[in-house]
C-alpha cells in the first residue's frame, strides 16, 4: 500500500489527513475480491447456482480419500465408518448458521468471527489457524498431485511439489472470475473421473464391498466397533471443520435473498455451505475402499496414496490408458482445491497482517507467502504424518467453529449479542471473551486431553470436549459480561436501531475518496465524516478515539440506516 496520510490526532478537532492511496493491485477490486471488506451487492453478480457451482467446485480435493482410508486402516471399518458419519453431523450442523451468515452479510468467515464474539483483534488469532488450514491442505493435496505425476511420468517429487504449486499462481491471482471459470471447465472431468473407479468395480469385484465391510484395519483394530477407535478417528475426520471458512470465501458473493429466489438461494446455501460435508463424507468411504481394494497389490504405504487405488480400479477396463486417465483425474481434482486452498490463505493472511502492521499491500502478495509455507511443508513429507497432524489441528479448529456457532445459534436468540453481525473496527471492542475466551479455554483443555494428560478415553475425544466446552462456555461468558463487550459503541450509521434503507446507496469515505455501499462505510470523529472498513483498520494514529469518546451520541453523518443486509 501506498499510505500519503499523514498521521492523525486522537482528537476529533485535529484536521483530517489527506487522502490515502492504494497500491496498484491493492486498489484493484477485480483481483482483490474486497479481500478485506464487505463484499458490495454491485459485486455480487453471480447468480445462487454459480456461486453454490463455485464454492461445491473445491472440494474436488482427493485428501478425503487419503483421510477417509487412514482411519479405516487404523481403526477397521466399523469404527472408522461411526467415526467418518459422527464427523460429518458435526460439521454439517455446526456449518449451516455459519453459511447463512456469510451469504447473507456479504461477509468472510474472518469479518463473520469478529462480531461473532471475537472482538477485532481476538479474531486476529483465528486468521492464523485459518491460514494453517489452508496451507497444510494445500501441502498434503499438493503432495498427492506430485506422487501422480511421479507415477505417471517419473518426474522427482520433489520437482512434483514445486510445479503443484507454481500452477495455481496465474488462477488464484486474478480472483473469484476467474476461479468460477476454472471449477465450471473442470467439472465434467472431475466427475467422470469420480465415477468411473466405483464403477469399475462394480462389474469387476461385485463382493468387495460385503469385505470391506468386515475389513479390521492394517493395525489389529478388529472388525468391531471400539469407543477408542470411534474417538481418535472422528477426532482426524474433523480436522475438515475449517473446510466452511473456504465455502464462506465462495458464499460471501451470494445474491441477495428475495421472494422470487428464496427457495433457491436456501438450496444453493445449505449445499454450497455444510452440504459439502455429504459429499466430503461420501469420498472418505469411497476412498477407504479404493484402497481397501488395492492393498493387496500395492501394499499399505501406496494404497494411502490416492492415484495408486485409481490405477488399479480402471485397469481392467483401461489396461494401459489406465495410468494417464487416473494422473488426469488427480491433477485436475487437486488443481481445483489447490485455487481455493491459496485464494483463501491470501484472504486470512491479508486479513492477518492487515491488523498487525496497518499495511495492505494487496491480497496477491500473500498468495505468494502462503503457497512458500505449504512447499517448505511438502518438502519435509508432512503426508507421512497425516493422522497426527490433523487430530492435533482438529481440537483447536472445532474450537474455534463451535465458538461461532455458539454465538450464532445461541447468542443471538436469546439476546445475549447483537441480533446482525457487526464487523467493523470503528465498533469492535479488540477483544471479546466470550467467543475469543471460549476458544482459548475449549482448544487449551483439549489439546492437554490430546497429549494424554487425562488418560486415553480423553485422548481419543479430545475433539468432543473441545466442542462441548466452546459451545457452552461462548453463552456462559456473554451472559456473565451481560454482553457488554460486543460493541464498543453504538453504530448508529447502519446498525439495527432503524428499520430498512437503501443499503446499496454508496457514500464517499473521506479518507480514499472511494465510494462504498453503507454496510462498510463507520462513522468516525478523527474525519467528521464517514469512512470505509479498510482505511479505518489501517489507521494507526488514531487511537481509537471514536471507541473512547463516540460520536457523542449524534448522527455525524447523513446517511440512513439499515436493520439488516
Amino acid at each position: 500500500m501506498t499510505d500519503t496520510a499523514a498521521p492523525a490526532s486522537a482528537s476529533a478537532s485535529t484536521p483530517a489527513p489527506p487522502r490515502r492511496s492504494y497500491a496498484k493491485l491493492a486498489a484493484d477490486e477485480s483481483r482483490e475480491d474486497y479481500s478485506l471488506r464487505y463484499a458490495p451487492h454491485s459485486f455480487r453478480r453471480w447468480g445462487p447456482a454459480t456461486v453454490a457451482g463455485t464454492a461445491l467446485g473445491g472440494i474436488a480435493y482427493l485428501a478425503d480419500f487419503a483421510i477417509g482410508a487412514s482411519i479405516v486402516f487404523a481403526y477397521g471399518f466399523t469404527s472408522g465408518a461411526a467415526a467418518i458419519l459422527a464427523a460429518a453431523v458435526i460439521i454439517f450442523l455446526t456449518g449451516i448458521p455459519i453459511a447463512r451468515a456469510c451469504a447473507t452479510y456479504g461477509l468472510d468467515m474472518d469479518l463473520v468471527t469478529r462480531g461473532a464474539g471475537f472482538g477485532y483483534f481476538g479474531s486476529t488469532l483465528t486468521s492464523l489457524i485459518y491460514a494453517s488450514f489452508t496451507f497444510i491442505f494445500f501441502a498434503l493435496e499438493g503432495s498427492i498431485m506430485a506422487q501422480a505425476m511421479h507415477q505417471a511420468v517419473g518426474l522427482p517429487v520433489e520437482i512434483g511439489y514445486l510445479l503443484t504449486t507454481l500452477v495455481v499462481i496465474p488462477i488464484v491471482f486474478k480472483g473469484m472470475g476467474a476461479l468460477a471459470k476454472v471449477q465450471a471447465w473442470t467439472q465434467p472431468v472431475w466427475l467422470i473421473g469420480l465415477a468411473l473407479p466405483f464403477l469399475v468395480l462394480a462389474f469387476e469385484a461385485p463382493d468387495a464391498w460385503g469385505t470391506f465391510a468386515h475389513f479390521g484395519g492394517t493395525e489389529g483394530a478388529g472388525p468391531g466397533f471400539s469407543w477408542i477407535g470411534f474417538g481418535f478417528g472422528t477426532g482426524i475426520a474433523l480436522s475438515l471443520i475449517a473446510q466452511i471458512g473456504e465455502q464462506a470465501d465462495y458464499l460471501r458473493f451470494m445474491p441477495a435473498k428475495t421472494p422470487a429466489t428464496s427457495r433457491r438461494w436456501n438450496v444453493a446455501v445449505l449445499a454450497a455451505g455444510p452440504g459439502w460435508v455429504v459429499i466430503g463424507a461420501a469420498k472418505q468411504l469411497g476412498g477407504a475402499f479404493l484402497a481397501f481394494a488395492a492393498l493387496e497389490a500395492v501394499g499399505k504405504t501406496h494404497a494411502l496414496e490416492p492415484i495408486a487405488p485409481q490405477l488399479e480400479a480402471l485397469r481392467p477396463w483401461l489396461g494401459g490408458f489406465a495410468l494417464p486417465v487416473a494422473a488426469l483425474f488427480v491433477i485436475v481434482s487437486q488443481i481445483k482445491i489447490n485455487v481455493t486452498n491459496a485464494y483463501s490463505g491470501s484472504l486470512s493472511w491479508s486479513n492477518f497482517f492487515s491488523r498487525i502492521t496497518h499495511r495492505h499491500p494487496g491480497r496477491v502478495w500473500y498468495i505468494f507467502l502462503n503457497l512458500g509455507i505449504a512447499l517448505t511443508l511438502m518438502e519435509l513429507n508432512m503426508f507421512a504424518m497425516l493422522g497426527k497432524l490433523l487430530g492435533f489441528y482438529s481440537n483447536v479448529g472445532i474450537a474455534w467453529i463451535a465458538a461461532v456457532a455458539a454465538d450464532l445459534v445461541i447468542n443471538k436468540r436469546l439476546g445475549l449479542s447483537p441480533p446482525y453481525i457487526e464487523f467493523k473496527r470503528a465498533y469492535l471492542y479488540s477483544v471479546n471473551p466470550a467467543g475469543f475466551g471460549a476458544m482459548v479455554i475449549a482448544s487449551t483443555v483439549s489439546i492437554l486431553a490430546f497429549f494424554g494428560l487425562f488418560g486415553t478415553y480423553a485422548e481419543a475425544f479430545s475433539t468432543f470436549i473441545a466442542a462441548g466446552l466452546a459451545l457452552a462456555l461462548c453463552p456462559l461468558i456473554a451472559w456473565a459480561t451481560k454482553g457488554k463487550y460486543y460493541l464498543a459503541r453504538p453504530n448508529t450509521v447502519n446498525g439495527p436501531d432503524v428499520e430498512v434503507a437503501d443499503v446499496t446507496a454508496t457514500h464517499l469515505c473521506a479518507v480514499c475518496e472511494t465510494a462504498y455501499e453503507l454496510p462498510d462505510i463507520a462513522e468516525c470523529p478523527v474525519q467528521s465524516g464517514p469512512i470505509c472498513s479498510l482505511c479505518c483498520s489501517l489507521d494507526a494514529t488514531c487511537g481509537d478515539v471514536c471507541r473512547k469518546q463516540g460520536p457523542g451520541g449524534a448522527v455525524i453523518l447523513p446517511l440512513p440506516t439499515v436493520r439488516r443486509v
